[in-house]
C-alpha cells in the first residue's frame, strides 16, 4: 500500500486546519497588531502544508515548479507585508495601551 496519499492528505487538512484558524483569528483579535501576527504566522504556515501536500501528489508532474514559486513568493512577501502592516499601525496609533512594553519607534527624549 503506498503511503503518500495518507501524507499528502494529513498535510493539506492539517494546513487548511492552520488557515482556518488564521481566519477565525483575525476575525476575532481586538486590534491590528494582533490581527496582523494571525494574518502572517499560522496562515502562512498553513500554506506552505497544503502547498508541500499538493506537491506530493503532483510529484513527477510539471505543475509542481508552480506550487514551489507559489511558496517562495509567499515567504518572500508575507514578512515585509506584515513589517509594512505593523509600522503604518504604529503611526496610527491603532494598538491598545500597555501592549507595548518597549517603544523603539518612539522619540528619544533627555530629560
Amino acid at each position: 500500500m503506498n503511503p503518500w496519499p495518507w501524507i499528502s492528505g494529513t498535510l493539506m487538512l492539517f494546513g487548511a486546519t492552520l488557515a482556518l484558524t488564521a481566519a477565525i483569528a483575525i476575525v476575532r483579535f481586538p486590534d491590528t497588531l494582533t490581527r496582523m501576527h494571525a494574518a502572517t504566522k499560522p496562515q502562512v504556515v498553513g500554506l506552505i502544508l497544503v502547498l508541500q501536500g499538493a506537491a506530493i501528489e503532483l510529484f513527477g508532474h510539471g505543475n509542481v515548479w508552480a506550487l514551489v514559486l507559489v511558496g517562495v513568493f509567499t515567504l518572500l512577501t508575507a514578512p515585509v507585508v506584515a513589517h509594512l502592516i505593523g509600522r503604518t499601525a504604529y503611526r496610527e496609533q491603532r494598538h491598545r495601551d500597555g501592549l507595548l512594553t518597549v517603544n523603539e519607534l518612539g522619540d528619544n527624549v533627555d530629560d
